[in-house]
């Protein structure tokens, strides 16, 4: 039995097996610890040890350290939802909303039933992506009912759909933004679903820190890591890994986007950037490199009109690539 200190809190630790970065005595008995994969079952401490005696701020860690009454909610509605996967980036402008959308198409063109929930609270475009811009979601008595694009019936849920005017800026803080995440988890009717792809903004933040905390009891499958092939971009890859790690997310593949560009008269791919930077990061970090999406005109076309690529061009180099990469996840074995 151990009192360890993790991020400011105190824990009492049943189980004596599990491995960390580093110990230091803070005090007698007293262990902090940086945890690199912890399962174990513990109680919180916080407010409650002989150290918060005479804290001024003992009454709120106690709050704070209580259970969070939204997770048995949170827990019903995604234990319906076979597979929960996080769709993630270092840096904005990568193309990860597109690759998103496109792979929530091509894992129902495959019979399966999907859902996209976008959290990017500042900057949604799943709406528009999907062909459900302008759609207002309904509140029934069973919670809030998931949009359903045009495109195989992919359920959507994103904050464009529930501002007033679609050209209102979301001007929030942090806790307002974890509320809305919560309840696009816990308050909208998913219902049974083989897969729901959550299309995070980029970096490491709120919004992120929100749905892992959020999926930890469903089990979430991992996330898939999209990047570009330019060195400035696979630097903050590497800080992506570094926060899947760290919060025990499994890294279920790293995508190239914008990898050459397809000419649109003799479908040659030139590169324009430097080749096969991610696919050697994968390598480099032991991770599984699913594939390249070039820079396809079509698909371009598609986004900005808000159509199915699968059906319009078909044959199209990223449509294939996009194929592919589903059919990878899907082998995966994710969970």
């Amino acid at each position: 039995m151990l009192i360890v200190l993790f991020k400011n809190k105190y824990f009492l630790i049943q189980c004596s097996s599990f491995q960390y970065y580093s110990t230091n005595i803070v005090q007698k008995n007293i262990y902090q610890i940086d945890f690199l994969d912890a399962k174990i079952n513990c109680y919180s401490l916080a407010g409650r040890a002989k150290v918060c005696e005479g804290c001024p701020g003992k009454e709120l860690c106690q709050k704070q350290a209580g259970a969070d009454p939204d997770q048995e909610m949170i827990n019903l509605r995604m234990n319906a939802i076979k597979h929960k996967i996080l769709i993630l980036s270092g840096k904005g402008g990568v193309g990860k909303s597109s690759i998103a959308a496109s792979l929530s198409i091509a894992l129902a063109q495959n019979s399966k039933k999907i859902g996209l929930v976008d959290l990017d609270i500042c900057g949604p475009s799943i709406s528009k992506l999907m062909a459900v811009d302008g759609e207002k979601v309904m509140n029934t008595q069973y919670g809030w009912t998931p949009l359903k694009s045009p495109h195989e019936n992919v359920k959507v849920m994103t904050v464009a759909n529930i501002l007033e005017q679609s050209d209102n800026a979301v001007i929030w803080r942090g806790p307002r933004k974890t509320h809305l995440i919560k309840k696009f988890i816990k308050d909208t009717f998913w219902g049974r679903l083989d897969y729901i792809l959550f299309d995070t903004p980029p970096g490491t933040s709120d919004e992120h820190l929100t749905v892992v905390s959020a999926l930890k009891n469903a089990k979430p499958d991992g996330a898939v890591i999209v990047t570009t092939p330019q060195q400035v971009a696979l630097t903050t890859i590497r800080k992506e890994v570094n926060f899947c790690r760290k919060m025990g997310i499994k890294i279920i593949g790293i995508i190239e986007n914008m990898s050459g560009y397809v000419c649109p008269c003799c479908q040659e791919v030139s590169n324009l950037f430097q080749y096969g930077g991610a696919e050697k990061l994968a390598d480099e970090l032991r991770l599984k490199f699913l594939g390249r999406i070039p820079v396809d005109s079509n698909l371009t076309l598609c986004a900005e009109k808000g159509s199915n690529i699968f059906t319009e061009h078909p044959e199209s180099p990223a449509s294939i690539a996009l194929c592919k990469i589903a059919t990878e996840i899907q082998s995966t074995g994710v969970r």
